[in-house]
């Protein structure tokens, strides 16, 4: 039996199937919801349970404190209705009109770009195309119906393939067949395009994007798209690592700062070794972004990264002035199934 959910201010309507969660029905039925993960693990689709009543499936502790849970916050990705509901959520109008797709596609090209990061080049099938958001990501599906989401990495304007940066995680399913099995001309599943994080156009406010390890890649798409629509719009990209090979496209990087005199580029690196030889800024990347900007009450920023990292800069980043409505977000864990609420 359906189940009818109204999101608040707007007024929309929409029904959710038997077993289907807020965020699933959300999206299927064409609104826009913020998320990122959809495995309970980051946070970003948290939101207010007006009306009604509501059940979780498992979820990471850190994505929805106790506190939160009592004053009514829910994870609507895991979250099940067990009635009619209301819930308070903001809408993102410009992604109404995307596809979200299951696409079958090839690896045509298979890049090592440091010891533990993968590129790979997905072509899709002939006369297919995917229409997608610079920032926005995909869900590659796994023969056992487990699945693994990358941001792609390329702009929309240059779509003949798809461009993913693949970490390799220790005992990970899908990253250790990439390294150490996967052939070029090898053929994948995927869902996409996913995800709410992209480049609100609608400001003309400077943009700080901020990125941790391979999370530089939704951030280089979005560096791209920027450049190929001709924005001036000023952009300060913060890349955090642990050591120089970690910097796996620093030159490109370089590049933009040196070709283009509205981007600026600083590099971080958190563990750099003696062999790096490395004289730039050190720390953590969130750290590095406050030292250099005191008032961020006039800038928007773009993180990309794991967990941690985007809940010390939400902190970090409104002890200088940002408003919470100004940072936007797309945390993600490598390949962890969720453990189950306390």
């Amino acid at each position: 039996m359906s189940v009818k959910v109204r999101i608040e201010p707007s007024g929309h309507e929409f029904d959710t199937a038997p077993g289907e969660t807020l965020l699933e029905a959300a999206v299927r039925e064409g609104f826009h919801l913020p998320y990122s993960c959809r495995n309970g693990a980051c946070g970003t689709c948290k939101g207010r349970i007006l009306s009604g009543t509501v059940t979780h499936q498992p979820y990471e502790a850190k994505a929805l404190s106790e506190a939160e849970r009592a004053a009514g916050l829910s994870l609507f990705c895991r979250a099940l209705p067990e009635g009619p509901v209301v819930i308070e959520a903001r809408e993102i109008g410009v992604a109404k009109d995307i596809v979200i797709k299951v696409l079958p596609c090839r690896v045509a090209r298979m890049e090592k770009l440091a010891p533990d990061v993968m590129r790979l080049f997905l072509k899709l099938p002939q006369n297919e195309r995917l229409q997608y958001l610079a920032g926005q990501y995909i869900d590659i599906l796994l023969k056992d119906g487990r699945r693994r989401g990358f941001s792609i990495a390329n702009s929309p304007a240059a779509d003949e393939f798809l461009e993913l940066h693949i970490r390799h995680v220790p005992g990970g399913l899908f990253s250790g067949h990439v390294f150490n099995t996967m052939q070029e001309r090898a053929l994948l599943r995927f869902e996409g395009p996913l995800g709410t994080f992209f480049l609100r156009k609608e400001s003309d406010k400077p943009v700080i994007l901020m990125a941790a390890g391979t999370g530089f890649a939704p951030i280089k798409a979005i560096v791209e798209q920027s450049l190929i629509e001709g924005s001036k719009r000023p952009l300060s990209l913060y890349w955090g690592a642990r050591t120089r090979a970690d910097l796996y496209l620093h030159d490109l990087a370089l590049g933009w700062a040196a070709e283009h005199a509205h981007i600026r580029y600083t590099p971080v690196l958190s563990r750099p070794g003696s062999e790096d030889a490395w004289e730039g800024r050190t720390g953590y990347v969130q750290e590095a972004v406050a030292a250099d900007w005191p008032d961020l009450s006039g800038f928007e920023v773009y993180g990309s990264g794991p967990p941690r990292m985007i809940e010390a800069a939400k902190g970090v980043l409104a002890s200088r002035g940002l408003p919470a409505d100004a940072f936007f977000y797309d945390a993600f864990e490598y390949a962890r199934d969720p453990v189950p609420s306390p």
